[in-house]
């Protein structure tokens, strides 16, 4: 599956902390991310932070 199309999914305690170690972020950035954009793919939120200078461990083309 490619970035594009990666949902990030938060609804269970394992999810989170995959997704957080994955992106390098708190799980309260990371909610605040997508209640934000109203989005849950990777690209979306990885864009979100780019755009408000938050640091990330993503990247994408």
């Amino acid at each position: 599956m490619d970035e594009q199309s990666e949902i990030i999914d938060i609804s269970e305690e394992k999810e989170c902390r995959y997704w957080t170690s994955r992106l390098g972020v708190k799980i309260e950035v990371l909610k605040s991310a997508i209640r934000a954009t109203r989005c849950v793919t990777l690209k979306d939120i990885s864009v979100y932070f780019d755009q408000n200078n938050i640091k990330h461990l993503t990247t994408h083309s």
